[in-house]
């Protein structure tokens, strides 16, 4: 794990942090760099950025720590994607070791399974007449993940929506002709490989996945029975009702809690880095893992 300089002994004396943000390398806007200046900016003294299946941008951040003018701790992130029944789930790790050699050969996996989904939703586009965008997707993604956020830019570019939110609602999103499914591992999986490469499983954004708060609880059992070791309970958009309710499904498992902005873009006002709704718990917080090492 992350070698880090605080050891609280007690949660209230934890350092700010923000677990939950991306960079240029998946679906956000900023260099690793630019993240972690704004980061200092905001008074966060611990961060992660938690790209979709890529380490690519850990070395930078880790580079651009001396340059800032707040001292900001790094720690190892990423966002597994995965398959939990027929839902598409999210698991974040944290403080792994991202040079560990089963890692790497899991996210080579998963790069062959996001070009080959990237050809798809490219043809079926292209069926609907809209011009050939796999090249111009393929450039904007360059060292990193290829997502559907790369193809709502280039529709945009290329003038077939107005805005990014218009080639979801039209094309990109959840049942429309670009929501093309992929075979992602299993949520049993993307935790073990967090583990083995010595990191903390935390299940993202419970209530961001299009269920009931009844199905978000078979979830939460089911993370837990699968060995997943905590809940990220605040983030941009949850209602605090939800909120309460993910903690105590985390005192429920004697599972730590987790919180960040999954701040992608600047034009998504929505969100910022640090910028997520406060709480208190009685539930141990990551960092308390975290930090002991």
């Amino acid at each position: 794990m992350s070698q880090l300089s605080y050891k609280p002994e007690s949660c209230e004396e934890l350092p700010f942090s923000d677990l939950h943000c991306h960079s240029c390398y998946s679906d956000g806007e900023l260099t690793p760099e630019q993240l972690l200046k704004g980061a200092s900016e905001a008074g966060v003294s611990v961060f992660a950025i938690t790209d979709h299946d890529t380490v690519a941008g850990i070395g930078e951040l880790r580079a651009a720590a001396g340059s800032v003018a707040n001292a900001v701790q790094v720690v190892s992130g990423i966002e597994l994607t995965s398959q939990w029944g027929r839902n598409m789930v999210h698991i974040v790790g944290l403080g792994f070791d991202e040079t560990a050699p089963a890692l790497g050969d899991y996210l080579k996996k998963l790069d062959k399974l996001r070009l080959v989904r990237a050809e798809l939703i490219s043809e079926k586009l292209c069926k609907r007449n809209i011009p050939d965008l796999l090249p111009r997707v393929l450039e904007l993604a360059g060292d990193g993940q290829i997502g559907r956020p790369h193809f709502a830019v280039a529709m945009v570019e290329a003038g077939v929506v107005n805005n990014e939110a218009q080639a979801f609602n039209r094309y990109l999103g959840a049942g429309k002709i670009g929501d093309v499914k992929a075979d992602w591992p299993t949520m049993e999986r993307a935790i073990d490989i967090i583990h083995q490469a010595g990191g903390v499983a935390v299940l993202a954004h419970p209530t961001k996945y299009n269920m009931t708060f009844t199905k978000v609880r078979l979830l939460v059992d089911c993370f837990s029975e699968q060995g997943g070791d905590a809940i990220e309970i605040s983030y941009p958009g949850i209602e605090s009702g939800h909120l309460l309710q993910l903690d105590k499904l985390a005192s429920k498992h004697k599972m730590m809690v987790s919180a960040g902005s999954d701040f992608h873009k600047r034009q998504f006002h929505w969100t910022g880095i640090g910028k997520y709704p406060r709480y208190s718990s009685n539930n141990p917080h990551v960092l308390s893992k975290l930090l002991q090492h």
